[in-house]
């Protein structure tokens, strides 16, 4: 008689383990990126004086983290980033100033998004310089900056 009792109130705390479990899984945060990818820029960064005068061509991917659920079910704009948005906000932090370090320009980019669009949960920005003067063939150097609220 004991052992039923044990083996019933065993039987009893799983199954309320298993449906705590269903309900968690049921109401799980759905996680969604919007990417901009090869975003193309001309300006006048560098170490060098020369690339402060002559520039060059830069290129940004940005990841952004953010629930769009809301805004795949009812196809409203408002419920998710308009990358339209965040495409001049990255050229805007791009292009109006000049850095000498691209670690700089994607660090500045990322936190300007997040700053200014609460929605975004995480930003990963990639900058790329084409044909850095590495004193040798390089096709790029790019520097990549991952933040989270």
């Amino acid at each position: 008689m004991q052992i039923q009792e044990s083996t019933k109130a065993c039987k009893d705390t799983l199954s309320r383990r298993v449906a705590k479990i269903t309900f968690s899984k049921g109401s799980m945060k759905q996680k969604s990126y919007v990417r901009l990818m090869n975003a193309v820029f001309y300006a006048h960064h560098g170490v060098y004086q020369a690339e402060h005068q002559v520039g060059a061509r830069y290129e940004v991917d940005a990841e952004l983290a953010l629930d769009f659920t809301e805004a795949g079910a009812t196809d409203k704009l408002a419920k998710t980033v308009d990358y339209e948005k965040v495409y001049a906000k990255i050229k805007e932090a791009l292009t109006s100033k000049k850095f000498y370090l691209i670690e700089a320009v994607a660090k500045t980019i990322a936190d300007e998004l997040l700053r200014d669009f609460e929605e975004i949960e995480s930003v990963r920005i990639r900058v790329r310089k084409r044909n850095p003067p590495v004193g040798g063939v390089c096709d790029y150097a790019e520097a990549d900056y991952t933040v989270e609220r």
